[in-house]
Parts: structure tokens; sequence; C-alpha cells
């Protein structure tokens, strides 16, 4: 909305002056007049050097179409001339300006002015997207956005924390931001036939969309996210191909790169995908969820789109309850063992997972579950204790518990009591105590039979020791002894 505003001001202000009258004060396309007769030369250098072929084919030798100016506005033209009038407008606009230098600062703010022109023009036109202007429009939009991304080169020794890093503005954003507004008019208008635009918004386009999520910028995958759930909202035709290409983006993320900007943004649009599946899922939506979704958990950058991920893995057991014994099994495979925040992280998403399982998933799992959470409760880290501890508050996951307490209070309660002799740190003695408490309260002769338990596993431990101890004593004495004579 606020780049809409600014359109509207900007075009009133224009309205204000006579085409005749214009200066450059005014910051209008016609403005740059004067800069638009200025030396070959320097227009000549706006033309990019890019590496992509189809952006390099598309775009135009700014000393053939920088002349923004000598174009009329659209307002002003004839009704019957305004087609051609816009098609020009977007070819002139399909010139790509490097925005490394402050080169061409006269046409760079003359193509902006047009492209505010032309949004502005497609907002207040119907029917100003026909079948005969399609092509120019994904030609024009694909010329500005398909390019090769920045990097940064980064030490591979250094630490450094993804989420401390400021992101590599891009530089070109003047523009892009302008063109991507446009793409989006012309997705989410009612003029775009999508049985017809879909000759042009085709498979090999996506493909470059989908690559430009890796951009550093959150402002231009914050459109790319909003363009891409539109498209496959409209173009159903695309809809299994766009699917299986973001597949093929998380499978090199988790088996090559580890790294991608865009994983959070293209994880939030399979949020509200898998929200829209029909019932009983597909065997493909599950391949998904199993060869795709749950490895994500391995990958060392999980913290940066944690959320959107377990959103993704909420919305899968919600859809399917029998789908909790896939994810949770599969966590307890990838358990970050050395990790102890991504453990944290872990945790969260078991105590989400489980309050949408049923019992007889959670039956299945139960023992190689609490295991792992035994281990947790007794971590020297407070920080994973304390979490596990706190799975406790959550009624239902007490109610599970206490429906399989016959086998689940032997595995827990020796922890607890560990925990209560040995553990460093206050809060979590507090926590081991009350859940202690909750246990004996739920079954008072089961827990003292655990109790029991646990002491004459603690005394057989202990003279096992006492034992082993002795053994060595008995071995450095014979050594001792040898070494004497």
């Amino acid at each position: 909305m606020k780049l809409i505003q600014t359109v509207k001001r900007r075009m009133g202000n224009d309205d204000k002056k006579t085409s005749a009258t214009r200066t450059g004060a005014t910051g209008s396309g016609s403005s740059n007049s004067s800069g638009s007769g200025s030396d070959p030369a320097a227009k000549s250098k706006a033309t990019p050097t890019n590496s992509n072929g189809s952006r390099a084919a598309t775009a135009k030798p700014a000393t053939e179409s920088s002349n923004f100016a000598a174009i009329p506005k659209l307002r002003e033209a004839p009704p019957q001339e305004r087609t051609d009038l816009f098609r020009k407008k977007m070819e002139v606009c399909s010139v790509v300006f490097d925005f490394h230098n402050d080169n061409n600062q006269k046409e760079k703010e003359a193509k902006r002015q047009t492209l505010l022109e032309i949004v502005e023009y497609v907002n207040n036109t119907r029917n100003c997207f026909n079948e005969a202007l399609m092509h120019d429009v994904v030609s024009m939009v694909g010329a500005n956005i398909f390019r090769a991304l920045q990097t940064r080169n980064k030490d591979p020794l250094a630490f450094s924390d993804p989420e401390d890093d400021e992101p590599s503005l891009e530089r070109a954003w003047p523009h892009l931001q302008i063109v991507y507004e446009f793409f989006l008019r012309f997705v989410v208008s009612n003029d775009v036939d999508p049985k017809i635009a879909k000759r042009f918004v085709d498979q090999n386009f996506m493909l470059k969309l989908l690559e430009l999520f890796d951009s550093e910028d959150p402002r231009e995958r914050d459109y790319l996210k909003t363009i891409l759930h539109r498209i496959y909202g409209k173009f159903m035709a695309l809809r299994s191909f766009i699917r299986r290409a973001i597949q093929h983006v998380f499978f090199k993320v988790i088996y090559e790169s580890e790294t991608h900007n865009g994983v959070g943004e293209l994880l939030e649009i399979l949020g509200s995908i898998i929200n829209g599946f029909a019932l009983p899922l597909k065997e493909e939506h599950k391949d998904f969820l199993i060869k795709a979704l749950i490895p994500l958990h391995k990958v060392k950058s999980l913290a940066s789109f944690y959320q959107q991920l377990s959103y993704c893995m909420a919305q899968y057991v919600e859809k399917d309850p029998r789908l909790a014994y896939d994810i949770i099994t599969s966590m307890l495979r990838y358990w970050p063992v050395s990790i102890t925040s991504k453990q944290v992280l872990f945790l969260n998403e078991l105590e989400e997972t489980l309050e949408l399982t049923q019992p007889p998933e959670f039956h299945r799992m139960q023992d190689v579950l609490f295991r792992r959470l035994a281990l947790c409760i007794t971590c020297p880290h407070f920080q994973v204790a304390e979490r596990t501890l706190f799975f406790w508050n959550t009624d239902y996951i007490v109610k599970l518990i206490n429906a399989n307490r016959q086998e689940l209070f032997p595995i827990i309660i020796g922890a607890l009591y560990k925990n209560s002799k040995q553990h460093w740190n206050s809060a979590v003695h507090g926590l081991t105590f009350n859940v202690l408490k909750l246990l004996m309260e739920a079954d008072p002769q089961l827990f003292d039979e655990c109790s029991a338990k646990h002491r004459a596993d603690e005394e057989e431990e202990g003279r096992r020791e006492q034992e082993r101890t002795r053994k060595w004593q008995v071995l450095q004495e014979m050594h001792d002894a040898k070494a004497k004579v």
C-alpha cells in the first residue's frame, strides 16, 4: 500500500505540471530528456554484463532504448493508443542498469518513474493484461529479476551465527521492488487467464523464480514468497511441478550445501499448501514429508527456519495423526547429541507433536522416546533438562504417560532420582521434585515399587563399582611387585 500511495502522490504531482515545463527537479520520467540525449558512451555503461543467458537475451541495450522521455504518459495518450504505448514502456523497462556504480543516474530515475507509472496504470485500468501483452510482461519481469545473485565470500574456518549476520541488501532494489509489485499485480489480476498465461509463466520460468529464493535480501524473499503462493493458487497446472521443484531445493540443502537463505519462506508457503491437502492424504504428499521435510532436521542451520518447519510437521499430524510416529521416531534418529541449543528446538517440536499424537501411535514409540527423554533429564546443560521437565506441564502428555505408567515410570524415575542428587542447577532441582511428586500422586504403589527397584539397582551398581575398583587395585599391586623384582 505504501508503494501505491507513493505512486499516486508522484502521479498527482506530475499532473499539475505540463509536459513543456517539466524539469529535473520534478523527478518524473520526462525530466530525464536531457540525460537521454547525453553521451552515448555513458549510456552504454548501463548494459549489464550477465552470465544468465535469458536475462541477456531479454534486456535491451541501453544505447537503443534509454530514451524514456520520448514516450508520452499513458494518461495523456488516447485510449486506442495506450496498449501500444504500454508495450513500449515495458520494452524500455527491460533495460537493466548497474547499481554498483553511480553512472546513468538520470536514466535510472527515469526508469523508476516509468515503472511506477505502469504500476499505477494497471491498478486503475481494466483489461490491461490481454493475451497480446502477456509475453511482453513476462519478458520485462524476467529481464529485471533473473540475475546472478550476490554472494559473500566467508572464511569457512571462521565461526559466525547466521542470525547475527547483517543481510546483504540488493543494490538494484529501487527498480526490483516496483518490478515485483508489477508482476504481483499481473499474477492476481482477474484479466489474466491462467490457461493462456501458463504459456509464458511456464516451468522454466518457475525454476528461475525458485532460484531467486536464495537471495540474501529479506525484502526480495518476502515478495517472492507472496508471488509464488499466488501462482500456486492460480495456476493449477503448475502445482505438482512447484512442489517437486521445492522438494529439489530441500534435497540440495540436506545433502549438498546445508545453507540456503529461502528455506523459511518456502516452508511458510508449504505450511499453507499442506493445510489445503485433501483427505485422505495422497502417497505423494506423505513421501514429501518423509523424504524432504523430516530430513531438514539434520541441517546445521535449523534454527533459521525451525518455526516454519515445526508448523509444517503440525499440519501433517493434524491431517493424519498416524504420521506422528514417523516424525517423532525420525527426530530421535537425528537427535543432536552434542548440540544443546538444537536439542532444545527438538524438545519444543516433540512437545507440540505429542500434543497431537493419538494413544496407539504413542504406545508404539513410548519406549525409545522416553529413554531419550530420560537422558535429556539428566543432561548437565540446564536448559535441556529444564525443557524436558516442562513436558509434565502439559495435561495431555501427562495423561498419555499415566495411561502407560507401568512401562514408563521405571524409565523415568531413575533419571529423576539421579537429578535430585547430582544436578548442579537449583531450578532443575525444583522441577525434578515437582515431577517426582506428580508421579507419586498418580500411582503411589507403582512409585514405591519403582523407587525400591531404583535403590536396589543403585546398590548393585555400587557393589559392581567396588568390585571393579578392587580388581584394579590387585592388578596395580601385581604390577608394582613385578617392577620391584
